[in-house]
């Protein structure tokens, strides 16, 4: 019994109850191991697949959900962890999760093989990809030549009702942009006025915050509205794979360009089976399959560039938002708690 066919009752039966009925499934014995990702289903049937493959006494078992929904599982859970292995999310979210002591240390053979800014200096984690942001729209709806070509024209008085916004306070990716657009306030001007006043007119624009990247992607495709601001992989897969009439671009002014990596848990029940996992989604064939199926962007620097697909080359060489990192990773937290209390609604509709 997999976990990801139960992640929308998540909210409903919390945890320990999804945690009881994995109990009552086959029991055929293999070491379970549990994986919190917001990578979606997609990629981790995937790795869910390969890894079973290569270690038939392990069952694979994980829980989709956004990235600082996995912080806050694994705060709630760490008298008694229930996860093995995170992976996947922000680079400043496992750092607050290093500052609260929720990871284990680990090396992997790898890990000299990424630039130091995609790992913590300690151990805490290592980065797996990098994942630029984009705008993204619908094509029956927007013509190319329409579509923003920067986050300011997001805000132009046409686009009124027609932005979808994937829930910031869940999604990694959200916070990235939001943070982006701060940290680009006090790059300019040094403070955070001119960032919110951006985030207020915005929140104008936006028809809905919607729950979860599944609920994004199906108004997007029937054009319950018509723009978005997303993470270029899942974009880019969901037209691939779908044929979701969808298309994106990335901001000409620069786009924040994250880190997205892998920890273990601390306290993890079955902590070498977690490492084995851990080594397994970063081997180069592993990083090679998620460019070629997922788009997703290796942040290995050894991996050789005739090895991954044309669209993932280009965006190797995103123009990155300039921004103050030591700035977001102390101040994002309080910024989205801001914004949730502040903004959020209240200039939707005016």
């Amino acid at each position: 019994m997999r976990f990801a066919d139960l992640t929308c009752s998540i909210r409903v039966l919390g945890l320990t109850a999804l945690m009881a009925l994995a109990a009552c499934g086959k029991g055929d014995g293999r070491t379970v191991l549990t994986v919190y990702s917001p990578h979606g289903k997609e990629l981790l049937e995937y790795y869910e697949a390969g890894f079973e493959k290569e270690h038939p006494n392990v069952d694979v078992q994980w829980v989709d959900m956004g990235s600082q929904e996995v912080l806050d599982r694994l705060r709630a859970e760490k008298a008694n962890p229930q996860a093995d292995l995170w992976f996947g999310a922000p680079a400043e979210i496992f750092a607050r999760a290093k500052s609260e002591g929720l990871l284990e240390p680990y090396t992997p053979t790898w890990g000299d093989k990424v630039p130091a800014e995609a790992r913590d200096a300690n151990g805490a984690w290592f980065g797996t990809y990098m994942t630029p942001e984009v705008i993204a729209y619908n094509t029956h709806a927007v013509k190319a030549a329409d579509a923003p070509k920067d986050w300011d024209e997001v805000l132009d008085p046409k686009w009124k009702g027609k932005v979808l916004i994937r829930d910031p306070i869940a999604s990694g990716s959200m916070r990235a942009i939001f943070g982006g657009i701060l940290a680009r306030s006090v790059a300019r001007t040094g403070n955070t006025a001119e960032g919110w006043e951006w985030l207020r007119r915005l929140d104008g624009n936006t028809k809905e915050y919607v729950l979860n990247p599944a609920l994004l992607y199906q108004k997007l495709g029937r054009e319950e509205g018509t723009i978005t601001l997303y993470n270029m992989p899942d974009i880019a897969t969901l037209e691939q794979r779908t044929k979701t009439p969808v298309a994106y671009v990335i901001p000409a002014s620069g786009t924040p360009l994250l880190v997205e990596g892998v920890a273990l848990v601390k306290g993890a029940k079955h902590p070498d089976v977690a490492k084995q996992f851990y080594e397994y989604v970063s081997t180069p064939r592993a990083l090679t399959d998620a460019a070629v199926k997922f788009l997703r962007i290796p942040a290995r620097t050894d991996m050789p560039s005739d090895s991954l697909p044309d669209v993932v080359k280009r965006a190797r060489e995103v123009k990155v938002m300039p921004g103050d990192q030591a700035l977001l990773r102390d101040s994002l937290d309080a910024w989205m708690k801001y914004w949730d209390a502040n903004i959020r609604n209240s200039r939707r509709g005016k």
